[in-house]
Order: structure tokens, then C-alpha cells, then sequence
């Protein structure tokens, strides 16, 4: 009786396995052969590099075709929003025979290792790619102590 049942759970187990598996098959990987790049999680949201060099970190985040009046940037703490919108018009007096540059909206936020001096961040939007220079706060720095 304990080997039945024992049986049932294994395969139980093993269906629910696959079941997560599945289930991560969809929402872990980029599932751009399933829907086309416009509608996949990542087409949303710009991919972005944070670096850091001692006193600064430095977000490097891809937002092509957005200007930097459409682009918003907030910072609390340690705290970093980015958000924006990308629009596209057609010209006016121009007929659309393909669209494939859609326009969004997207907000990406990150918890930055240590706080950051709100007050002497640096943006810059060079070619698509908006630069930040964030200057970590005095009290995130390391010391040194000298020993008396």
C-alpha cells in the first residue's frame, strides 16, 4: 500500500516539475520567436549597465529615440527611477505601409549598494545612450581611521 502511494507522489512531484518548468519557459527567456520583438518584456524596458569607481556609480541605460525631455529621473537615497516615453508620428502628408517602431513608456527601478548625493548627479544623452554619474554620499564612503 505505502509503494502505491509513494507512486502517486512521485508522479505528482514529477508533473508538477514540468509544470514549473513550462511555466519558467515562458516567463524567464525572451520570448521573442513567440510574440515578435514588440511585445516582449525587454522590448520595454532599456537595458542598462550600473559601474562603479570608487566615489561614483555609473548608469549607462539604452533609450533610443527618446528625447531627453520625455525621459524622467528620480533619486532617493539609494533609491534610482528611470522612467520615459518614446512617441512616433508619422509625418504629416505621409501614408504608413509598415510601423514597426512602436511607441512605449517604461519604468526601471534599481536599489543602489550605497547612497547616493542626490544633489551632484550628472545626466547626459549622448547617441541613444543616457549616461549618469552618481556620486555616492559622504556617509557611504569608506573611511580611514588612524589608530591613536
Amino acid at each position: 500500500m505505502f509503494t502505491r502511494m509513494s507512486d502517486i507522489d512521485r508522479m505528482f512531484g514529477a508533473m508538477d516539475l514540468l509544470r514549473k518548468r513550462m511555466d519558467r519557459l515562458f516567463t524567464d527567456h525572451d520570448a521573442s520567436w513567440l510574440y515578435g520583438p514588440d511585445l516582449t518584456r525587454r522590448s520595454d524596458t532599456p537595458r542598462t549597465n550600473l559601474l562603479e569607481n570608487g566615489d561614483n556609480y555609473e548608469v549607462q541605460a539604452e533609450v533610443p529615440g527618446i528625447s531627453k525631455e520625455d525621459l524622467n529621473i528620480k533619486i532617493q537615497g539609494n533609491y534610482l527611477e528611470i522612467s520615459g516615453k518614446r512617441t512616433v508620428d508619422n509625418p504629416d502628408g505621409y501614408k504608413a505601409h509598415r510601423n514597426e517602431i512602436a511607441g512605449n513608456t517604461f519604468s526601471r527601478s534599481f536599489t543602489l549598494p550605497d547612497e547616493v548625493d542626490a544633489n551632484r548627479v550628472e545626466a547626459t544623452l549622448k547617441d541613444g545612450i543616457l549616461y549618469l554619474t552618481l556620486p555616492k554620499s559622504e556617509a557611504a564612503k569608506p573611511k580611514q581611521i588612524t589608530i591613536h
